[in-house]
């Protein structure tokens, strides 16, 4: 029986990089969007707070980042909009997004948001 694999709808930020490429993106899925969009609602925050997002480094498996809710921009910071949602990050983590797409999920196994990224790949054997 074939699996049926739902396409990503994505919005795609160009990061500004220089020598990055053109599909050198930053992407967040319009689920990603949604769902973030509604715990700002539910969160009673109003428009003046913006998505922040930052990584560091995360051992032998790549990558970690963090996600909240902030309304404070520092000097370093780079800041984005899609979907009416404005999206800030610091200069160094944005490096580490090139490529990496915010997602939502929400099946069996729970719910959340996750970052698929495609550059990080597991260098031992214990999946942290």
């Amino acid at each position: 029986m074939a699996e049926l694999v739902e396409e990503l709808e994505v919005e795609k930020i160009n990061t500004g990089i220089e020598g990055a490429e053109e599909n050198d993106t930053f992407n967040v899925s319009t689920r990603a969007l949604e769902m973030v969009l509604k715990v700002r609602e539910e969160s009673n925050l109003d428009d003046s707070h913006f998505l922040r997002i930052g990584s560091q480094s995360g051992g032998c498996s790549g990558m970690q980042y963090a996600l909240g809710f902030d309304n404070n921009v520092n000097e370093n910071d780079r800041d984005f909009e899609v979907g009416g949602l404005k999206i800030v990050t610091d200069a160094k983590s944005l490096f580490y997004l090139l490529g990496v797409t915010l997602d939502f999920v929400d099946g069996p196994q729970g719910s959340g948001f996750i970052f698929n990224n495609p550059n990080n790949f597991n260098t031992c054997g214990c999946h942290a």
